[in-house]
């Protein structure tokens, strides 16, 4: 088993030597999509980062149980308990029923998770599906005097916890100046405190989704959700909770109160966190207009896209940034790793083709070490990377027949392939599987280019629309016609 793994904890912003609570077994716990839209690009890349980080503890000879929640329920627009259900909101606005809205977007969303070939959780529990665990965690909260009940509202009493526990130990920020820059919001007077959140949400009549509970018909806070999941499903204590760095500030924080408000146990040893995606050096966000769907970059459709790029080709995109690093989109930046993904993948195909000789002149176990090594250091993909490009040379140098390889260090290559091309990171050969479907629609787009050309518009559209019928997008540009699967 792979003793030397060193994580990032943001609860001591530092690096430290990973030791499980109960080795070889691993609890991991990831905040999950809330399902009332499409999943973003920033959710994905959180996604795939723990993805990342779950394969590497499998391979590292760890037992893991990884645990996504999905978030069907009690989450309103605001952090802080204000503005309406965004399940609601949806709903009236696609008049449809809230579970319609969640079953669309979570769907939606393991469609998306399938494309960049990410392997699903151990459990994925919904809020709705946990109603009665949630309920009881409220109950001993309440009865260890950490939240308090006005008119079928429960909230947690912040100042209460701060006087025993550190309430921003997650980002070390000061109480009194969060407590200072906490604006009053209308309708919560009853709190007792400004940075006291709901635990428990009274229902208006219209509310769409709620349920029984001894404070009333209502719904719960969005953070006891994740606290109940986690306690249910990895014990008070667990190894690893993961999510996006904007979860940090509000909903991670309330998280660690409320598992210590009830069990008085720090919920989990490490913390990890995901960096924000920028567009061009600024930051992703659909105010700014810059922000598009995994969907929208496969097919190239959007104003700042000049084409569609395949989904293992973004996923080595963002593998080639660390998952606490921001990571930066732009054309060129998409295009040159396309280039590297397709040459990493070219050099894939030729292992089979190679020829062993009596000779060897590369240590493949010195290389597998580097690999090792990089992911080691909090999961250095950027660097694992580099090193499997190392690999890439070899089997270069090999079929163009200036270097010479043992049959035995070529097994061992192969194998490295397997363990961290595939399996490590999780990407596939997208060209070997399409091939026979590339050369087809080269033949069509041809077809299509040659009925322009004659003025043939009719034929031209028929082709174009029998295609987007078919799911395949066709996009004209300077360079000629390029096709993503749609």
């Amino acid at each position: 088993m792979n003793t030397g793994l060193q994580l990032y904890n943001t609860l001591t912003r530092k690096k430290e030597l990973f030791q499980p609570l109960n080795a070889p077994n691993v609890g991991m716990y990831v905040c999950g999509p809330t399902v009332y839209s499409d999943v973003h690009l920033g959710n994905c890349r959180t996604f795939m980062s723990f993805d990342l980080i779950f394969r590497y503890l499998k391979y590292a000879g760890y037992k893991v149980r990884y645990v996504r929640n999905i978030t069907d329920a009690g989450h309103l627009e605001g952090d802080r308990d204000e503005g309406d259900d965004k399940f609601a909101k949806r709903a009236k606005l696609e008049q449809l029923e809230p579970m319609e809205i969640v079953q669309k977007y979570t769907l939606g969303f393991h469609d998306v998770m399938r494309m960049f070939n990410t392997l699903p959780p151990s459990i994925e529990p919904t809020a709705t599906g946990h109603i009665i665990e949630q309920i009881e965690m409220i109950k001993v909260i309440i009865e260890n005097g950490y939240a308090y009940e006005i008119g079928g509202n429960v909230y947690f009493d912040v100042e209460k916890y701060s006087k025993e526990y550190n309430y921003t130990i997650l980002t070390n920020r000061n109480l009194e100046d969060m407590l200072n820059n906490t604006r009053e919001l209308g309708g919560q007077d009853d709190k007792k405190g400004r940075l006291d959140f709901a635990l428990w949400i009274k229902a208006k009549p219209e509310t769409l989704m709620q349920w029984q509970s001894p404070w009333g018909m209502g719904f719960p806070g969005w953070h006891i959700e994740c606290s109940a999941m986690s306690a249910k499903y990895l014990g008070a204590e667990f190894d690893i909770h993961g999510g996006g760095m904007d979860l940090a500030a509000t909903h991670h924080t309330n998280e660690i109160a409320q598992s210590e408000a009830c069990s008085h146990h720090q919920p989990a040893r490490f913390w990890m966190h995901t960096n924000m995606l920028t567009v061009n050096g600024t930051r992703m966000s659909k105010s700014a207009g810059n922000g598009f769907l995994p969907l929208q970059l496969f097919t190239g459709d959007h104003p700042l896209l000049k084409k569609g790029y395949s989904p293992m080709t973004v996923k080595f995109f963002m593998m080639q940034a660390h998952y606490r690093s921001t990571l930066d989109f732009s054309n060129d930046a998409l295009d040159a790793s396309e280039k590297g993904f397709r040459r990493l993948m070219a050099a894939v195909s030729l292992l089979d083709k190679l020829s062993v000789s009596e000779q060897n002149e590369f240590d493949i176990d010195a290389l597998k070490q580097n690999c090792i090594n990089a992911m080691n250091d909090d999961f250095n993909s950027p660097v694992l990377i580099a090193e499997l490009f190392e690999a890439v040379r070899i089997i270069n140098t090999v079929y163009d027949g200036k270097g010479k390889i043992s049959a035995t260090e070529l097994e061992k290559l192969k194998t490295l392939i397997k363990d961290f091309v595939f399996d490590i990171l999780g990407l596939k050969d997208e060209e070997s599987d399409n091939l026979e479907l590339n050369s087809v629609l080269d033949m069509v787009i041809e077809l299509r280019k040659e009925a322009k050309e004659n003025k043939d518009y009719a034929t031209s559209d028929k082709i174009r629309i029998g295609l987007q019928e078919l799911g395949i997008q066709l996009k004209d540009g300077k360079e000629g016609t390029t096709w993503s699967k749609a």
